[in-house]
């Protein structure tokens, strides 16, 4: 062991509150980035569109076997179906007390 894994059991509790914070900010950060983006662009004509394309945010609960499902909406609009591979980024927003 070294004097740097005594910290190590910080780290994974500062992350999950990290990425906590940041997906209860969701909506609001996804409205953020867009605006920013229109505001960076001089025009309409120059937004860059591929930037935001192909990307889905939404809201989910794990059902039994710890899986998640993709809204029927968000598969219509990426082109999604059975068999594809997404990748996902999991952001814990509220645990479910009655799992105690």
């Amino acid at each position: 062991m070294t004097d740097d894994d005594s910290n190590s059991a910080m780290f994974p509790s500062a992350f999950a509150k990290a990425m906590g914070q940041a997906g209860s900010d969701a909506t609001e950060t996804s409205a953020q980035m867009t605006e920013a983006m229109l505001d960076a662009v001089p025009t309409p004509e120059s937004f860059p569109l591929e930037a935001v394309q192909g990307t889905a945010t939404f809201k989910t609960r794990i059902q039994s076997g710890g899986r998640i499902s993709i809204p029927d909406a968000e598969r219509e609009v990426l082109d999604l179906g059975e068999g594809d591979i997404v990748q996902a980024v999991i952001v814990p927003l509220k645990r479910n007390q009655d799992n105690d």
